[in-house]
């Protein structure tokens, strides 16, 4: 007994000084690391969402067309008066997922006069406005990436759109991995016709370009949120049931995998017990580039216009409600949330490189 509490007491401590040396080797690569933090930056904005943003109403929704297509840093005035009804104050929970109305009404004005007891005020169209002053109040606001086409703000828009691309990131990769992993393993470890069943699906759904397969899904199941969610996993499973079935194959034929069999397990206990834990690192690289080209699937779907549909923004929609202005003074429009498509799919993709090197055991 002493020999084996030996043994395993040695095997563990050879199972943690190979985690430290991983994660000393992902560390010794600083662009992964530097990809890790901007992941780690983008998930916190989406998570916070509402709770950060400048413009704190649904969607960031809030349109100012006499603002439109303002430059960076530019400030503008607006006269606000009280709503009445006030609406009601909600819980942090439902401001920080769903944001909350203004409270008051806000008019954009070019200047403003104080007098004793009233405010006059002119606005970009329209007669002067004389309103007490216990009535209303006098806000300016800074708008640091400008406004787009319809006076919304760019800054508000881009932090909660942050929430489309990573939210069908990690629901279309675990629908890709349920499929991918299960079909995977199974067609390896079983072998003869289930192998040949399999291999067949996943040369099928490979020879049919993604994009196509994505749109085809899409109409099927049709335009929304959740939808390009499952459209998107449909199609990214292969990549993955590919891995798994190479990796399996070779694992398969080690001793403990034989001992299993031996001891008389099932099969579901000996894939996702003994089997599978010993291949995720290839899967979590494979799962870490998939990711990247689920944004790039959704905002090329949102710039379609058959992805998320207004009033929800995503980088993709913004690309293509504001491609017009590349030619023209306010370019920053479309190029602020391409920036951020390219931004995050680079650091995912370096990301999966630094995870492959890390978990590379023959280096």
């Amino acid at each position: 007994m002493g020999r084996i509490f030996a043994k395993r007491s040695a095997a563990d401590l050879a199972g943690q000084s190979l985690d430290r040396m991983m994660w000393r080797r992902f560390r010794r690569n600083p662009l992964s690391v530097a990809s890790l933090a901007v992941i780690g930056l983008l998930m916190l904005v989406a998570l916070l969402g509402y709770l950060i943003t400048p413009d704190r109403t649904p969607h960031c929704n809030q349109q100012y067309l006499e603002l439109a297509t303002l430059k960076p840093f530019s400030r503008a005035t607006f006269l606000c008066t009280p709503l009445s009804p006030a609406p009601g104050r909600l819980s942090p929970l439902k401001r920080m997922l769903h944001g909350e109305p203004l409270p008051y009404l806000a008019t954009p004005i070019t200047k403003y006069e104080r007098a004793r007891d009233s405010i006059l005020a002119i606005p970009y169209n329209g007669d002067p406005i004389a309103l007490p002053a216990d009535e209303a109040s006098i806000r300016q606001r800074t708008f640091l990436l400008g406004t787009d086409r319809y006076g919304r703000d760019m800054l508000s828009m881009l932090m909660i759109g942050s929430r489309v691309s990573l939210s069908v990131g990690f629901i279309a990769i675990l629908i890709a991995l349920l499929i991918g992993i299960t079909l995977g393993a199974l067609a390896a470890y079983h072998g003869g016709w289930v192998d040949s069943l399999v291999m067949w699906l996943i040369n099928v759904v490979w020879s049919i370009p993604t994009v196509l397969l994505v749109i085809a899904i899409t109409f099927v199941l049709g335009k929304g949120f959740w939808q390009i969610f499952v459209a998107v996993g449909l199609t990214m499973w292969v990549d993955i049931a590919r891995v798994v079935r190479g990796e399996v194959m070779s694992v398969k034929e080690k001793e403990y995998v034989e001992a299993t069999r031996a001891l008389g397990y099932s099969t579901f206990r000996t894939l996702f017990r003994h089997v599978l834990p010993n291949i995720a690192g290839a899967v979590v690289v494979v799962a870490a580039s998939n990711f990247a080209s689920a944004i790039l699937l959704e905002a090329g779907l949102s710039f379609l216009g058959i992805g998320v549909q207004p009033p929800m923004t995503s980088w993709g929609m913004m690309v293509k409600e504001n491609y017009g202005y590349l030619l023209l003074d306010s370019a920053h429009l479309a190029l602020l949330p391409g920036a951020a498509i390219m931004v995050v799919v680079l650091a995912f993709m370096l990301l999966a490189s630094g995870l492959r090197d890390a978990l590379d055991v023959r280096r």
